[in-house]
């Protein structure tokens, strides 16, 4: 949740020509990594959540490139995407934590 108030927070000072753009693809992609987390939960089924923690990952992933670019094209300074980048490695390291854990239970 941190990380999609830090995207948000951070896309709105993209160009306004990029409102429907990159700045809208980055924050739909950090909003779906706790939803994602949340429906697996929901779901009950350890095998489901796994499934659900694995498309969060690849929604961080996403995130991950598209801060990447949003620094290469000079909407994001250096030391924001670096910030924004360690949060997306930290909670990388939290998902596959929980992906493990969840699959050494089942």
């Amino acid at each position: 949740m941190n990380l999609v108030e830090a995207i948000y927070k951070a896309t709105a000072e993209f160009p306004s020509e990029e409102r429907f753009g990159l700045s809208s693809q980055i924050r739909r992609a950090a909003v779906s990594i706790p939803s994602n987390i949340a429906e697996g939960h929901g779901r009950k089924s350890t095998a489901s959540f796994i499934n659900f923690l694995s498309i969060a990952f690849g929604s961080l992933m996403e995130v991950e490139t598209q801060i990447q670019i949003s620094a290469r094209l000079n909407f994001l300074s250096g030391d924001k995407a670096t910030s924004l980048l360690s949060q997306t490695d930290e909670i990388g390291k939290m998902i596959s934590g929980l992906k493990k854990s969840l699959a050494e239970k089942q």
